[in-house]
């Protein structure tokens, strides 16, 4: 991955492949699969789509 700061998700097991998240600025989230380390795979989203996404993922839809 890249120079930020990354955090694995808590779901996440040792040796298992993990989404990791880093916000560089106050509206961007990125988005990264442990099993794809490529950069080109590292997804970028607003806060805004991301806070969606994660109520969405925590209420099953």
């Amino acid at each position: 991955m890249s120079q930020h700061v990354w955090t694995k998700s808590s779901h996440c097991q040792e040796g298992e492949a993990c989404v990791h998240i880093s916000a560089p600025t106050r509206e961007t989230v990125l988005l990264a699969d442990s099993a794809t380390p490529d950069p080109s795979s590292v997804i970028t989203a607003g806060r805004s789509a991301f806070s969606s996404l994660i109520r969405m993922l925590r209420a099953g839809e």
